[in-house]
């Protein structure tokens, strides 16, 4: 089973003392290449405060953005999972999970980039800023990012539950098969369904929090399905190849 989280754009502060970046050490190391590519596109445009701020759509109250950026190769770095900030990572709020509880993240869970492609969920990295809309100089992410990403997700064994934004799924598309499932958060008013946007976040949390401490590799949607009808969660067959998480 591999769970594909969506990163945020904002990021907690700090890591560990004397750490840095060694992408060497992330997992799916044959991204490394591409990595470094988008690292080097980067600290490129941070050179430019002005053009940073337009290219990652900054306000003039964030400009520190533009620094992290500068010094993302040399910034301390913590777990993917702890990196991120936000709506549903606050909701999955990762820090307090029991260790076996991440160790099953790590092997499960993958969270989508815009500057590393993947991550698994204790691969440590640093704060940045850089989001699928942004643009780098000499740098198309989709075309840097979806056929590698592609790849990985594609022969990663039994389930594939997609829970990015269709933003980030466009940067490495899930395959086309019984097993691989793209989630939609819905909420049910009166019998009509309506997708949700921001507060779909909080319910991607929650599931893939429930997920993680249950440690069950689903093998299938059926079997992930039946558990989360007994945890508490409404997850039903939406369009082709879609579930519907209902909140």
């Amino acid at each position: 089973m591999l769970i594909l989280l969506p990163p945020s754009e904002t990021k907690r502060e700090g890591g560990v003392e004397g750490s840095r970046l060694r992408v060497s050490e992330l997992g799916f190391r044959e991204l490394a290449a591409a990595r470094r590519r988008a690292m080097t596109a980067l600290e490129e445009l941070a050179r430019d405060p002005a053009a940073s701020a337009r290219a990652l759509g900054l306000g003039p109250r964030q400009q520190a953005e533009v620094l992290r950026n500068l010094r993302v190769r040399r910034s301390p770095v913590r777990p993917a999972i702890d990196r991120y900030d936000g709506v549903l990572y606050d909701a999955l709020d990762a820090p307090s999970l029991p260790d076996a509880a991440r160790a099953f993240a790590h092997r499960h869970l993958a969270i989508a980039s815009a500057l590393f492609g993947l991550t698994r969920a204790l691969d440590p990295i640093p704060a940045y800023r850089l989001s699928a809309d942004s643009r780098l100089p000499g740098v198309g992410m989709r075309a840097l990012w979806s056929a590698p990403v592609s790849a990985i997700v594609a022969r990663e064994p039994g389930l594939v539950l997609d829970l990015r934004s269709e933003a980030y799924a466009a940067f490495g598309p899930a395959p086309s098969r019984p097993d691989s499932v793209f989630v939609r958060v819905v909420t049910d008013e009166g019998g009509r369904r309506r997708a949700l946007n921001h507060f779909n976040k909080a319910g991607k949390g929650r599931l893939v929090r429930a997920m993680l401490l249950a440690g069950i590799d689903h093998p299938d949607a059926a079997s992930l399905r039946a558990w989360a009808g007994d945890a508490g969660f409404v997850l039903e067959p939406g369009a082709p190849g879609e579930l519907e998480l209902v909140v």
